[in-house]
């Protein structure tokens, strides 16, 4: 069986202070360990260790200009140096990403048990009008060995099917997605990842931040999109073992035992034009040993 233990971190940084905000995450991160000493991996919300603060609050000026960081740079140093410390993949949400042209990005990183960068993602589908980071424009997965490939998104990415859409066909079998939502648009954020899951025959494990910085509600859903767990608004760790092999099956017999959608685009999806996306569709590599059922 393969499986991945994961311990979903809903929680909230210290407003503005990147510095007490990295201090509650390395003891969060340690005391996951501790306690859970069969998880694998932890994840944090959206903007964590960026320390954003509660949607209302009073915000210093330019914060996204002085709280971004380069990658590599120190910051991804010490995630590196707490992930060698625990044996622990770390998704610590995102950060501020600050590139040699000036830009600056919402992204997630990925870091594994050996210190290594393992992802990078910058956010495809920032929240426009209101977040001013730069969008990225590639989607992005990663191989956890003995387990499965893991997909990243970003909060606002989840409202865009193709994010997801993606993010399958490029193999991955979870998709971890950091979430800071502060608004009363959050029911339709869960309806969005149960959608998704159900969809594409995949792990969703939507990690928002607790009150006072963002609304909770964090879940995990499985690939026939049944929510497995579901946070409140506070503070939480959601721990589950997800089994990998439940996605296989599911591709492979349909969800409830019925619905095969990635077989039938490996059979049909060729000869279906898609304007919007100037092509047809094309089955990846994973798919086309199924082609046939």
């Amino acid at each position: 069986m393969r499986t991945l233990a994961i311990a979903a971190v809903q929680t909230a940084p210290v407003p503005y202070d990147p510095e007490a905000t990295w201090s509650r995450f390395a003891h969060q991160v340690r005391t996951v360990r501790e306690l859970f000493p069969h998880v694998q991996l932890v994840v944090v919300p959206e903007l964590f260790l960026a320390a954003e603060g509660p949607l209302l609050a009073e915000r210093p000026e330019n914060w996204m200009e002085e709280a971004a960081v380069t990658i590599p740079g120190p910051l991804t140093d010490r995630l590196a140096g707490l992930a060698m410390e625990t044996g622990l993949w770390l998704v610590p949400g995102t950060v501020f990403e600050r590139t040699t042209d000036g830009t600056i990005h919402n992204t997630a990183l990925a870091i594994s048990p050996e210190g290594d960068i393992a992802a990078d993602y910058r956010k495809v589908f920032p929240w426009q009008p209101y977040e001013q980071a730069t969008p990225g424009n590639r989607f992005t997965v990663f191989d956890i060995p003995q387990a499965g490939r893991v997909g990243l998104a970003i909060c606002y990415d989840g409202s865009f099917p193709e994010t997801m859409r993606q993010l399958a066909w490029l193999g991955a079998e979870i998709v971890i997605q950091p979430t800071l939502t502060t608004t009363r648009d959050r029911e339709m954020e869960l309806v969005c990842a149960r959608a998704n899951a159900w969809s594409n025959q995949l792990y969703v494990v939507n990690v928002n931040a607790s009150d006072p910085a963002g609304v909770g509600a964090s879940l995990i859903v499985d690939p026939e999109g049944s929510v497995r767990q579901q946070a409140g608004t506070g503070a939480e760790v959601l721990v589950d073992v997800l089994d990998l092999d439940a996605v296989t099956r599911v591709r492979q017999y349909g969800s409830a035992g019925i619905n095969r959608p990635w077989s039938q685009l490996a059979r049909y999806g060729s000869s279906i034009e898609l304007p919007m996306y100037g092509g047809t569709f094309r089955t990846p590599d994973w798919l086309k040993e199924t082609a046939g059922h």
